[in-house]
């Protein structure tokens, strides 16, 4: 897979379709006694990169008469719907009863057919895979696509566009689509390292088995980072650019989430704060001389505090 031209290729595609989020350098703040770079996706369409990756599917294939359709923990679903809208295409979402009620209003908002299911995200996407053979829909996965993955790789591009000067990034994971895309673009030229809440830990645990297994949800980032297994092309990126995975506590991931409101008043769902966890929290130790960078993603609170 030649990942660079296709990453190259979503960017000029989705060109216009998405927001060139903002970054900053953060000097001594956090507790920290080193500065980091961070990019503040949050501030992307329906508050997370999951924009990348819906326009990327949605304007490099043919759409079907029956629309689409996508199974979400909350945030690809807002994604889906709103590239859908923008775009002109009906889609149903299938949503966990887990998921915030920030990101059921954003489908709402976006127009999307929303189905609320129980359980958890494995079984909206069972929902979503039936109504794909019953209907005929086009399904966008999550995380597990090529073109997914290729837009969300979009991210790391433009990130090096500006200015990116780090040895190595840290990055929340859940089902992996975000992870994989800079691994595929960045190929080994910087160290990635994947973040995880030790309550859903889907890419550590593949990482340790040796590949994909299923694992248990929970914890307070399980509706935006609680994939029940790693996707496969996260999977064979981590192992063949030799990812770092490493686990944060519940507890870290929300004093980072207070700290990023309160130092820098971003506000950020648990998800968007977890790779910052691992640095406030010791459970990673820059070397020194380290230049360190840190994505923030994940803008839709539970309760919406502006509500």
């Amino acid at each position: 897979m030649d990942w660079n031209a296709e990453i190259k290729a979503a960017a000029a595609r989705i060109d216009g379709h998405i927001v060139r989020t903002p970054v900053m350098t953060v000097d001594g703040g956090f507790g920290l006694s080193h500065s980091i770079e961070m990019k503040l996706e949050q501030l992307q369409h329906t508050g997370t990169f999951k924009a990348r990756g819906a326009f990327n599917t949605l304007l490099s294939r043919d759409v079907p008469a029956a629309g689409l359709v996508a199974a979400s923990g909350g945030n690809h679903g807002a994604a889906v719907a709103y590239a859908a809208h923008q775009l002109g295409h009906k889609a149903r979402i299938y949503l966990p009863e887990m998921a915030g009620p920030a990101k059921v209003a954003l489908i709402k908002d976006a127009g999307a057919d929303l189905q609320v299911v129980p359980g958890a995200y494995a079984d909206a996407f069972e929902q979503a895979t039936a109504y794909e053979a019953e209907t005929g829909a086009m399904q966008i996965h999550a995380y597990d696509a090529l073109a997914t993955v290729a837009g969300q790789g979009t991210l790391a591009l433009e990130w090096e566009e500006q200015g990116l000067d780090a040895d190595t990034v840290l990055i929340a994971v859940g089902g992996g689509g975000l992870i994989a895309g800079a691994m595929a673009w960045f190929d080994g030229r910087r160290r990635v390292v994947a973040v995880e809440p030790e309550t859903s830990c889907a890419l550590n645990a593949a990482l340790g088995a040796g590949s994909p297994v299923d694992v248990e949800v929970s914890g307070v980032a399980a509706n935006a980072l609680g994939a029940k297994r790693i996707g496969q092309i996260c999977y064979d990126l981590a192992v063949s650019t030799g990812a770092e995975s490493i686990l944060v506590s519940d507890d870290a991931i929300t004093r980072a989430q207070q700290a990023l409101w309160r130092e820098r008043r971003l506000l950020v769902e648990p998800a968007g704060a977890t790779a910052l966890a691992a640095l406030m929290s010791g459970a990673y130790v820059p070397e020194p001389g380290e230049k360190v960078a840190v994505l923030v993603c994940g803008a839709n609170i539970a309760p919406d505090p502006m509500q």
